[in-house]
């Protein structure tokens, strides 16, 4: 029997369109040791991890009248030279620059005829460091069977490992009579499905993404918080195919400072100092910002599964991952009355399910805030239209350092996927010290995405200045 893609794997193929491609991505830049830290490690080091990710080198091959969903078959023609590619920055390679590239790299399709994911070694960054950029599809990672391979390549040390010996050997695929056959013996246990898939062959969006909305499970959460469509503004548009980019690194103490001073989560903090860049942001283009004026957040958080141990590892990573909605205050001018009302929208999201705390996502192997972000991708991905004006993700990471074979990761920038009408999507993680925001925005709507970086900087500064 063939290995069938989910009803919601399949879904993120089914919307996809080429202004807006569905994969997640991530910037990962590493100090070069003395040694050296070259494509060729960086090769062998993913080759070796390949063998705990045979998803990786399967790819998704279409059912003969979209009479099913796609099924996963190994890719006899696998060419790991293909997925992990080698490029490099001119002088003087600067991050900026390194943030343009990204843009361009992020905003092109992956091919539907190879496995669902790319890497890119990017040399030439000033400093003597080197940048991994990564994209993986959202159909590919569902945190159960298959973990981001930002994961699986990252360790808590430097040692070297044995690479061992690759023995996978792929398997031939199934014939287009084999595939029709399945997909008619699965019709007569299952006939609702054949109407279901014929109604994907046709493309009836709609109908997609609500089935994906049920799949995922925050279909009646999002309905019970959506009490009128979301606030019209310049978040909303039109997408275009063109991305930019900007990174952010701040301080994890600053935000603990907070924290302490007002009796919150560094969440919350995260949150409200988003909401002031994004206040600050809005004046810049004019826009009216009354007392109620507020922009609605898709955030995606994790729960534990209803039967899960109190921080289980096996509990945290897995695709209970829900959106929710939350309106930010962007109206209010007052930074301290902004993060009291982003804490209370908070608590009422955590009190309302078995939320995953931030010590308890820490406990998961590996760099684990690469398959959160997948996974909230997902989630995210389930909804269209204009439910919401701007996505947020924010994933805790570890705060020991994380190397990729004897290169120490210095900083990680998440990047996450625009939907049909959002402007911007912001990933946010935690790293040794530091708390990253990734900023991907569509390059028209969003031209001055580098401005809302610097807002977010001027919006902690404003913050860490107030009290009570």
């Amino acid at each position: 029997m063939s290995d069938r893609l989910s009803a919601l794997d399949a879904s993120f193929l089914y919307v996809e369109e080429p202004a807006t491609p569905m994969h997640v991505g991530s910037v990962a830049i590493f100090d070069r040791p003395k040694g050296g830290f070259e494509y060729g490690a960086l090769l062998a080091l993913v080759n070796h991890r390949l063998g705990y990710l045979p998803r990786y080198r399967q790819r998704a091959l279409p059912v003969p009248g979209h009479l099913a969903r796609p099924v996963w078959v190994d890719d006899v023609d696998f060419d790991l030279n293909y997925h992990v590619r080698r490029s490099a920055l001119p002088a003087p390679g600067s991050d900026e620059q390194l943030f343009d590239l990204v843009a361009r790299l992020l905003a092109r399709p992956l091919d539907r005829e190879r496995p669902l994911w790319e890497a890119y070694f990017i040399e030439g960054l000033a400093d003597n460091r080197v940048a991994l950029v990564t994209k993986t599809h959202q159909s590919l990672v569902d945190g159960i069977g298959t973990v981001d391979l930002g994961q699986l390549i990252l360790d808590a040390g430097a040692a070297e490992r044995d690479p061992g010996e690759d023995t996978w050997t792929p398997r031939r695929p199934p014939s287009r009579a084999q595939l029709v056959l399945d997909a008619v013996g699965e019709a007569v246990q299952r006939p609702g499905e054949l109407v279901e898939n014929a109604r994907s062959a046709a493309r009836d969006l709609a109908a997609t993404a609500e089935k994906a909305i049920g799949a995922v499970g925050g279909l009646a959460s999002a309905l019970r918080s959506v009490v009128r469509p979301a606030p019209a503004g310049p978040l909303n548009c039109h997408v275009s195919g063109g991305r930019v980019f900007a990174g952010l690194r701040t301080s994890l103490d600053d935000f603990r400072k907070i924290r302490a001073q007002h009796g919150c989560t560094v969440n919350d903090a995260v949150f409200a100092v988003l909401t002031g860049a994004l206040r600050a942001w809005l004046g810049s283009r004019g826009e009216p910002l009354d007392d109620s004026a507020t922009v609605r957040a898709l955030v995606p958080l994790a729960v534990l599964e209803p039967d899960a141990a109190e921080f289980s590892t096996a509990g945290l990573v897995n695709n209970r991952v829900k959106p929710y909605l939350v309106d930010l205050p962007v109206g209010e001018s007052d930074p301290v009355l902004r993060l009291q009302h982003i804490a209370h929208a908070m608590a009422e999201h955590l009190d309302a399910e078995r939320s995953v705390a931030a010590r308890a996502m820490l406990k998961v192997g590996g760099f684990a805030p690469a398959t959160m972000h997948s996974l909230a991708a997902r989630a995210a991905g389930s909804f269209s239209g204009r439910i919401f004006n701007v996505l947020i993700a924010n994933s805790p990471g570890p705060q020991e350092p994380v190397y990729a074979g004897s290169a120490r990761m210095a900083a990680i920038y998440p990047v996450m996927p625009l939907a049909r009408d959002q402007a911007l999507a912001i990933g946010v993680t935690s790293y040794h010290g530091g708390v990253y925001f990734g900023l991907n925005g569509d390059r028209k709507a969003l031209f001055d995405v580098r401005l809302v970086a610097e807002m977010i900087e001027e919006a902690l500064e404003e913050l860490k200045g107030t009290n009570w």
